[in-house]
């Protein structure tokens, strides 16, 4: 409701299986339950959905990050977008807080697919009306949904993380050139020098080259915006440490965390690793890492969510939340 008009139905937050924690989070957040429904999954991999609620004409969220296993849960995404829009819901927004398929965003190869572009296609034929994402891995895949949405990114927490660290001699250090300008962001907020790893990626597999800037005898934080099977992370902190950095830390958004992954982050060395719940992390990835912080985004998704369901604007509620929560 925005001036007294009311612009869409009651809200309406569903929750997929892809991070129940995080969609409860953003309920407990706006102080409405999540709306009840069954997901089952038939013996022949049939996915199974119903509503236990009505939706008819609400303002429907659903919270489903396209996280592993990625196929199942896009596949559960499109039919929950399509059973809302199915029981007559008023305007549904797909939450994706984590964006599956998002590196397959152009052809730098014959004869590959946009997969990317295919996915936001998908959504929108489900029946989605808008779409919410937190950092996607290019800023271009917007452009491939034809229809509104917000990319927000969680930068300012991870920013306000290591500002809170009070790092001596800090570099801020990009694990890949093609984050150079957001990592460029990151350092001005800091007030920090950049450093930059070059590589070169072989099919599945990188291989850090060199750093580019100086990093000897330096504090650095390497980020990211996402950390997948770590070899990239785990190549470039052995390159730091060739060049003679004291300590080194890693931040990033998506703890995408592919087999192996927790393993090479935990023999890597390093004195923190701070990330968000954007995708779960599990128990048994967890364990293996002691020095992971974990930062909560429920609340700030569900001041988002609560803006967007208003009419309001997101940009002028986004600052109105930094300036006022003490987390960031």
């Amino acid at each position: 409701m925005l001036d007294g008009t009311r612009i869409y139905g009651d809200l309406a937050i569903i929750s997929g299986s892809g991070n129940p924690q995080l969609a409860q989070e953003i309920a407990d957040a706006l102080g409405q339950p999540l709306l009840k429904r069954t997901i089952k999954t038939f013996p022949n991999d049939n996915i199974f959905v119903q509503l236990e609620e009505t939706v008819r004409s609400r303002d429907v969220f659903i919270i489903q990050p396209t996280c592993r296993p990625v196929n199942y849960n896009l596949m559960e995404l499109l039919i929950l977008i399509h059973t809302a829009r199915r029981a007559s819901a008023g305007r549904i927004t797909a939450v994706m807080p984590f964006y599956a398929y998002a590196r397959s965003d152009k052809k730098d190869m014959p004869r590959v697919p946009i997969t990317a572009k295919l996915v936001a296609d998908l959504i929108q034929t489900a029946g989605a009306d808008r779409f919410m994402c937190v950092d996607l891995h290019a800023g271009q895949i917007q452009g491939f949904f034809d229809m509104p949405g917000d990319e927000l990114t969680a930068f300012p927490f991870l920013g306000r993380h290591v500002q809170h660290m009070q790092i001596a001699d800090l570099t801020i250090l990009s694990a890949d050139l093609g984050f150079a300008k957001k990592a460029r962001n990151f350092a001005e907020m800091l007030h920090a020098p950049v450093a930059f790893v070059e590589k070169r990626r072989q099919g599945t597999s990188t291989e850090s080259l060199r750093v580019i800037g100086d990093v000897e005898d330096r504090n650095v934080v390497i980020v990211d915006d996402e950390v997948d099977g770590g070899g990239t992370l785990a190549g470039a902190v052995r390159q730091l440490r060739e060049l003679g950095a004291r300590e080194i830390y890693a931040c990033f958004v998506h703890p995408t965390f592919s087999v192996g992954a927790a393993e090479r982050l935990a023999g890597a060395g390093l004195t923190r690793i701070v990330t968000t719940n954007t995708e779960p992390i599990p128990a048994e990835q967890r364990a293996l890492l002691p020095n992971l912080e974990v930062i909560h985004l429920g609340a700030w998704l569900g001041c988002v969510i609560d803006a967007v369901h208003r009419g309001a604007s997101v940009g002028e509620t986004l600052q109105g939340y930094y300036e006022n929560c003490e987390d960031i």
